[in-house]
């Protein structure tokens, strides 16, 4: 799973200016953690639920994408 993120989602994702990290997957649920544009959106939920439509049409499994937004550590300044 980790290898189709990196290899078919996050590409996707950098190319609106984001970026998506594979944290875990366990049973049916994957967590991905989302930085740039992505920790900031207002329609993550969309972009998540689009995921999980393309791992159940490319990889046959069904999962419950978990999004965890983390900032910059420059915003904290």
């Amino acid at each position: 799973m980790e290898d189709y993120i990196n290899t078919t989602i996050r590409p996707k994702i950098q190319g609106d200016g984001g970026e998506v990290t594979f944290q875990s997957l366990e049973e049916d649920v994957l967590t991905l953690i989302f930085q740039g544009e992505c920790s900031k959106c207002l329609i993550l939920d969309r972009c998540t639920a689009w995921i999980a439509q393309e791992i159940e049409k490319d990889l046959g499994k069904r999962v419950h994408v978990c999004a965890i937004r983390k900032k910059p550590f420059f915003w904290d300044t």
